[in-house]
């Protein structure tokens, strides 16, 4: 892999049966670093399992599979490259997993690519009330994932085949729903795909000869293509707080015969390197970093954006955990919070919410009940202008200013530009009741969640 390009993070997002593992999966076996081998033991699977043709989705399948049974697969499985980028694709396919990744902060986005299918009533299911795609479209935006791509896929399900007209219908339909949202269509590329083909995915499709490509625009710069790849080649990229104060929230710590304890983490602003000496929050643990590690490769220093595991000193593994945040001890460390205040927006919530009430709140890796002490104002949820102040209760739809007291020490810092959006904002609903609705988002009710269990997926040292 080119170390000279610069890395980016992809999450792949849409409705169920979208098409997103076959499109994901295109991607990584054609670009990315699976070995010959590898694809070749996955072939014979397929046949012997009575696959007719050999899918992508199967690769993307079997590689998930693989690492949830807890067997080792270098991570440059879930790589691939553009001409300008090493991209890793921060999210299985499946939406529960980009529940968990997306909301605890672990894999921050710098891009989204939502894929909808074509085919005839595929579209409609996805893009309907009850439909995945405008869910996760909604909350990609919301947690601050800025930069879209649009993959219309499966276009040889469509009638006629690969017709212009249909991807025209969606792309004017997507482009109404989006601009709600707050995304600007203009910057939004959309390609019309077939991830099981291949067509525009890396190659301009000759099927589709009408489609004159695509073209964004925006501030930093205009673009135009006909490819998914060469729109993935357009992303932004994206600014790394290298220049803040040292944040890294815990996404799990080990235990490493002959190394020691290895926490893990993504680096979410500043660096880290061996040598520094760094301070866990909120427990107010201090000790020395021995050596930084990134797939499989010692690093002199991590930036912002690196998923990294750190050798430290002196320090056993049931001193830390997840939810805990390191920071320079030298540079503003973090600090545990008896309270905080949060920008909290509240999606598809039964009833009104008043002080008083208590769901668990998930911030970076932390997953904490949190009660509403007070609630200070009312704010319009774009601009973030005040519309009232102390107000009574809140139903769903509204944004607000909260004062939460955690029900444990949790570590949270004030928000800017560069800091992490999740550290300041909230989104919380108590009203699903399985994991095919995603409108859970950043907290659910403790009253109103009696398989709360059924979404604890992430894993947990302790």
């Amino acid at each position: 892999m080119g170390k000279e390009r610069i890395h980016i993070n992809i999450v792949v997002i849409g409705h169920v049966d979208s098409g997103k593992s076959t499109s994901t999966g295109h991607l990584i076996y054609k670009c990315g670093g699976i070995d010959k081998r590898t694809i070749e033991k996955f072939e014979k699977e397929a046949a012997e399992m009575g696959k007719g043709s050999f899918k992508y989705a199967w690769v993307l399948d079997k590689l998930k599979a693989e690492r949830e049974r807890g067997i080792t697969i270098d991570i440059a499985l879930w790589k691939f490259e553009t001409a300008r980028y090493y991209v890793t694709i921060i999210d299985a396919p499946g939406h529960r997993d980009f529940i968990k990744n997306m909301i605890t902060g672990t894999s921050q986005a710098d891009c989204a690519v939502l894929v909808v299918a074509a085919g005839v009533g595929e579209f409609e299911a996805g893009i309907s009330k009850n439909g995945q795609t405008r869910e996760h479209a909604l909350l990609a935006f919301t947690l601050g994932v800025k930069q879209l791509i649009v993959g219309v896929n499966k276009m040889d399900s469509t009638e006629p085949p690969y017709s212009q007209a249909r991807f025209e219908e969606i792309q004017k339909e997507v482009s109404t729903y989006i601009k709600k949202i707050g995304y600007n269509p203009a910057t939004v590329a959309f390609v019309p795909i077939s991830g099981w083909h291949g067509d525009n995915m890396l190659e301009a499709s000759e099927k589709m000869g009408w489609f004159k490509g695509w073209k964004i625009e925006r501030k930093e710069g205009n673009s135009s293509g006909v490819t998914l790849l060469e729109a993935l080649d357009a992303i932004h990229p994206p600014a790394r707080p290298t220049d803040k104060p040292l944040r890294l929230p815990l996404q799990d710590v080990y235990k490493i015969g002959g190394i020691g304890t290895v926490p893990v983490g993504r680096v979410e602003t500043g660096i880290i390197k061996p040598t520094m000496v760094v301070t866990f929050a909120p427990c107010n643990l201090t000790t020395e970093v021995k050596s930084v590690e990134m797939h499989h490769e010692s690093l002199t220093e991590a930036m912002p954006g690196d998923n990294v595991g750190f050798n430290i000193k002196n320090v056993s593994v049931k001193e830390i955990r997840r939810r805990y945040v390191a920071g320079d001890s030298k540079n503003d460390p973090p600090r545990g919070a008896d309270n905080f205040n949060a920008q909290v927006i509240i999606l598809n919530h039964p009833g009104q919410s008043s002080k008083g009430y208590t769901p668990v709140l998930d911030c970076h890796t932390a997953h904490i009940a949190c009660k509403f002490s007070e609630l200070k104002e009312k704010i319009d949820r774009r601009s973030g202008k005040k519309l009232e102040d102390n107000p009574k209760a809140l139903k769903s739809g509204d944004a607000a200013i909260i004062t939460m007291v955690p029900g444990k020490p949790m570590c949270v810092w004030r928000a800017s530009p560069s800091i992490p959006h999740w550290v300041s904002e909230a989104l919380f609903s108590s009203s699903v009741s399985s994991l095919r609705r995603l409108t859970v988002a950043l907290a659910r009710s403790l009253r109103t969640t009696p398989s709360l269990s059924s979404l604890e997926t992430q894993p947990s040292s302790h």
